[in-house]
């Protein structure tokens, strides 16, 4: 499964449209992002994917959880959007 990092400045249509492409070609695609910023930009950017998508009949279902990734050798605790369509 393809993962998709998002920072606080990531663009939300930018990433909307790497989410709607990634989910055409693979069929799902796991989002991280760590912090409040960071999963602001990727909630916002699964809305406009869902968008993108409605007109092929495809609908988007979204599965959170949490993740322990390494960064700069700490680790932090990142939050992980599973999204697929339903």
């Amino acid at each position: 499964m393809d993962v998709l990092k998002v920072s606080a400045k990531s663009a939300p249509n930018s990433v909307a449209g790497a989410i709607a492409g990634v989910i055409r070609e693979r069929g799902s695609v796991e989002i991280q992002a760590i912090g409040a910023g960071a999963v602001n930009q990727a909630i916002k950017s699964i809305a406009i994917a869902r968008g993108y998508l409605a007109p092929t009949g495809m609908d988007l279902v979204c599965v959170p959880a949490f993740a322990n990734v390494e960064i700069d050798g700490s680790e932090k605790t990142a939050i992980k959007v599973i999204v697929e369509p339903r």
